[in-house]
Formats: structure tokens, sequence, C-alpha cells
């Protein structure tokens, strides 16, 4: 079938054939005194400008579901992103702002599981289910960092937090498949590095159970500003780190490098270079388990300085546009451009 024809049934979104990956765009916009990325600042045209960039198609367009702009569910952007023949993969993102290290204010993991937003919720799965085309989705995204309020840190601490993730993250997912929103695939996606980096906090203690999600995801980067001086190790460093932990919690699922990136300004870490090695390391089929990988095109302000900028967008460097450009020529033969979809019955 084409891809066409099978996008009407649903999905679920099938694994790439083995030794063929499927490669992810995101674009959360550019921060400036006027403007603060949403991380749904994706159009159309920003797709064909990547692709022309990095000379390969993608198989997902992912973004950002902010619930404090609201929470209606994105049938415009889900729309466009299936015009163009790919999947939507968005995150699901329960909060009041996107400021971080805070406690959440509106949309505690107290007040989710107390049913507060059930409604809201509902209609945002029977939505979803009229939107018919297979989704990708994840909630609760990286909950082993800090600065996410739905870590356990803001939660209860060392016994409750964890737990309460949990709960928060069943009742979600319960509530829309009872609406019978099947068409959604739950992606459940964590960072490398559990920060605290103490026992309670790591992240196979908010492992929701095998059966609230089809395919697990991390998200592994080096420097993300122009002064860091910590997370210059290189990408296989953190795989080993997190890749058999994953392997270890969820036997058998699908893992995808949902977020990786470098700051290209960064004093301490060449960007084009840590991508460089990433990217062979990626193809290089020693993680058998990925089947995809997406990196983090935005950026943001971190202080009243522009040197200190963040910038991670492949397209304003041309060294890191043309390591990408390199590795999908000579990888062609495993990029997955397009999503495979299966049926009920399918394997």
């Amino acid at each position: 079938m084409t891809f066409a024809a099978v996008t009407a049934l649903g999905g679920p979104v099938a694994q790439p054939p083995a030794g063929k990956l499927y490669h992810g765009f995101y674009f959360g916009g550019i921060g400036t005194d006027t403007h603060d990325p949403t991380e749904h600042d994706v159009s159309p045209q920003d797709v064909e400008r990547y692709e022309k960039a990095v000379g390969a198609k993608t198989a997902w367009v992912y973004f950002s579901d902010n619930w404090f702009e609201s929470r209606k569910f994105p049938e415009t952007t889900c729309s466009w992103i299936r015009q163009l023949g790919k999947i939507p993969y968005l995150r699901l993102m329960l909060r009041s702002d996107v400021d971080q290290l805070h406690s959440e204010k509106v949309f505690t993991l107290d007040k989710i599981v107390a049913g507060d937003f059930d409604r809201d919720l509902r209609a945002w799965a029977r939505a979803a289910k009229d939107f018919g085309g297979p989704i990708l989705i994840e909630w609760g995204t990286e909950p082993n960092g800090k600065w996410f309020s739905w870590n356990g840190k803001w939660n209860g601490g060392t016994k409750l937090g964890p737990a309460k993730y949990i709960a928060a993250y069943r009742r979600i997912v319960d509530l829309m498949r009872a609406e019978g929103a099947d068409n959604l695939q739950w992606v459940w996606h964590v960072n490398w590095l559990d920060e605290p980096e103490q026992k309670w906090n790591a992240f196979e203690n908010y492992f929701p159970g095998e059966k609230y999600c089809d395919w697990v995801a991390l998200s592994a980067y080096g420097p993300t500003t122009p002064r860091m001086e910590d997370g210059a190790e290189n990408f296989a460093f953190k795989m080993r780190e997190a890749y058999p932990r994953l392997l270890k919690i969820a036997p058998g699922k699908p893992i995808i490098i949902a977020e990786f990136g470098c700051d290209l300004h960064n004093k301490h870490c060449d960007a084009a270079e840590w991508a460089r090695s990433a990217l062979a390391d990626i193809f290089s089929e020693k993680w058998p388990a990925i089947i995809g990988f997406c990196w983090w095109n935005e950026g943001w302000q971190n202080d009243n300085r522009k040197r200190n900028d963040t910038d991670m967008i492949i397209w304003h460097d041309a060294n890191l546009t043309h390591v990408f450009r390199e590795a999908f020529a000579r990888y062609s033969d495993k990029i997955q451009e397009t999503s495979l979809l299966r049926s009920g019955s399918g394997g």
C-alpha cells in the first residue's frame, strides 16, 4: 500500500526495516526580546528548508502542545503535517508556562490524578480519534530531569514524586484509550542522565509499565549554552550510560533518540564535530533497538547578553549543515524517509 492509502487506517507506525532509521524534524523558533519560542513554531516552509539543507526527507514532525495556550487538540498543525505525508509527533505539555525549575501552578500531578482535567483530556482524545491518522504522542517528557514540573523534586520528593508521575501518566493514557483514540502511539521519553543524580530519581522509577508505552525515547545533548562547561562528552558516552538501562526496563521496545543537539558557539565543544561523531554512532547499528532520531533545532535567550544565547539550529552553521549532508549522503541507504504503517494484524 502507499502511505496515503494506509494513513486513514490510523496506524500504528511500524518499525523501519532492519538496518534502517527514521529521521524526524523539530523546529522551535528563535528566542528574541519580543518572541519566546513556543516549541511549535514550525511550518511547512521550515520542514522544506531543513530537508533541503540536510539533503534528506523526514518521517515525522515533532512539536509541543502547550496547554497554557490551548487545551484543544492541535488539529491544524497535525493536518498540515499529515498533508506532507509525515507523522505528527507531539509532546502533550500540561504546564502553565515554558519556564523551568519550578513547581506547576495549574496542571499539578495531584490534580491530574484527582480527575480535574478528565473532561479536557477526553475531549482532546475524541478530537484525536476524529483526526484519524497515526500520531506519536508523549506526556511527562524527561521526568527524571528537575527542569520539568512533573519531576519528583516538585511533587513530594523521593517516594511520592515518581509514584505520582506514574499515576498521572496512566490516568491520561487510560482516559484517551477509553475514548477510542487508538491512533495515538505512546512514547515514554527520558533524559540520558538523572538530574538530580540520586537513586530515587532514576528514570526506572518513572516507568509507567510496558502496557503504557509503545516506544521509548531518549534525550542526549552536548553542551546546550555557549558557556556551559559540562556535558561535552560524546554521544556514545551518554548512550553507554542510558541504553542498557532502557533495554532492561523496557525489553523489546523500539527506542528513538527523540532529542539530541549541541550549542553552535560553546567554547568547550565543537558542535559540528560532536554531531559528526553522534551521527556516525547512530548509523553504526551498534545499538540495534534504535529506530529513529531527531536533532533539536531551537535558539533561546539565557540572559541579557546576546553572546550567551543558545543556538542549535543546523542551518545557522555551515559546518554543521555540511556534517548532516555528508552523513545523510553516506548513509542514505539506512534512512527510512517515509513512515511505514501496519494494520491491526501487522508485524
